[in-house]
């Protein structure tokens, strides 16, 4: 158990560094299709030609792998939390590939994230392997479990139907919450698929069962539902940053006319 945690964790390590490079490799791009079509934040998806993009998107795809796996054998609070280290990762890169300066906030919270990840990580509580797929079932199924997926997924409408075209290309905060929100039903749906495979590896093949095929669906749904928010948050801040930009270049022409 503690040699399969070990791997679990080299994994999870592995999986933030591509992760958090991708962010930046498909910023490039995002920032090139954007000079050449309509942008990500308003719906354009001429990224899609942009091969800096994909190169981000495989490398993304990488590390979603290796993460993956590291569900396989490690137990997920395990795991989760040290998906914060690609945020680390991310501004490190970001700083000298694409001049962004990390200012004290940016700091504080690369500093948070670390010492939450090194707290969970410690205290993680020890996980019983569940033997089965029918076995999850019966765990998502649960009253308690079945009302926070329709909070979660009622919040997740909210705000792509209504708060999206109200103030998603002002804030954010909107497009985060649509990824970090469908993020927990990824871990779950994911961590099913990881013990669905390594107990078919095992022997105990779990193919048969419909939940395998219906948790591999969740799955694709909230990748991929994550994938496109986040290419439009990713967007809207280079917007805002290049807006700020321009706004005090101009105003430092003006002072210097004046």
């Amino acid at each position: 158990m503690e040699s399969d945690n070990g791997k679990g964790l080299i994994l999870a390590v592995a999986s933030s560094v591509f992760i958090g490079s991708s962010f930046i490799l498909k910023k490039k791009g995002l920032k090139r299709a954007a000079a050449n079509g309509t942008r990500a934040g308003y719906g354009g998806y001429t990224y899609l030609l942009e091969p800096l993009w994909w190169a981000g998107m495989i490398t993304m795809i990488v590390g979603e792998a290796a993460n993956f796996v590291a569900y396989i054998y490690a137990p997920a609070v395990l795991v989760t939390p040290l998906g914060a280290l690609s945020i680390i990762i991310s501004a490190i890169l970001a700083h000298f590939l694409l001049k962004e300066k990390l200012k004290k906030m940016g700091v504080l919270g690369c500093v948070s994230c670390i010492v939450g990840s090194v707290v969970i990580v410690i205290h993680a509580p020890k996980e019983q392997t569940p033997n089965s797929v029918q076995e999850i079932w019966n765990l998502a199924t649960q009253p308690a479990f079945l009302v926070y997926v329709a909070i979660t997924m009622s919040i997740v409408l909210a705000l792509i139907l209504h708060f999206e075209p109200l103030c998603g290309q002002s804030n954010i905060l909107v497009y985060i919450g649509i990824c970090s929100l469908m993020g927990a039903l990824t871990v779950m749906s994911i961590k099913a698929i990881g013990i669905a495979i390594k107990l078919t590896m095992e022997g105990v093949s779990q193919i048969g069962y419909p939940q395998t095929w219906l948790f591999l669906m969740v799955a694709v749904t909230c990748v991929v539902t994550q994938l496109i928010y986040l290419n439009k948050a990713m967007q809207i801040w280079y917007l805002d940053l290049q807006n700020q930009y321009d706004g005090t270049s101009q105003e430092r022409a003006r002072t210097k006319n004046i």
